[in-house]
């Protein structure tokens, strides 16, 4: 049990300290000022046309793939481990839920911007995909 949580902490400082940044250009972190006050930074790396090269689309979708398949795993661990009463494992399982979902969560807000709500996005996006249905339907002539 130890062993799996300390390679989850490993896991986690990897893919948030290195691969994210290596790979597709994210990175984010939390920053207390001198007042004490905690403020989160999230950052993408600006493209040119010499840095679109170094990242390419295969690491790119690699990358995504594992930050949003390793969550879903452990949720469904979790239900495992929920419906088959082992309790004890419970722990390990919801350690890994927190720690795969935090780097979801902070490599999804570098990649959307840290300053547009994540909520406002995914309004704006069905908002788009309706008037988009709407319209397309209609011939122009």
């Amino acid at each position: 049990m130890v062993t799996i949580i300390l390679l989850l902490s490993c896991d986690f400082w990897a893919v948030k300290n290195v691969t994210g940044r290596l790979m597709v250009g994210l990175r984010w972190w939390n920053h207390i000022d001198e007042d004490g006050k905690s403020h989160w930074v999230f950052e993408s790396r600006k493209t040119s046309p010499q840095e679109s090269k170094t990242v390419s689309e295969a690491e790119s979708r690699i990358f995504w793939l594992g930050l949003i398949a390793c969550p879903v795993l452990w949720v469904i661990f979790a239900f495992s481990a929920l419906f088959s009463f082992r309790v004890k494992w419970l722990a390990v399982v919801i350690m890994g839920v927190v720690l795969q979902g935090a780097n979801l969560y902070g490599y999804i807000r570098c990649k959307v911007g840290s300053k547009r709500n994540l909520t406002s996005m995914a309004t704006s996006y069905l908002g788009k995909q309706f008037l988009r249905q709407t319209t397309g339907g209609e011939q122009t002539s």
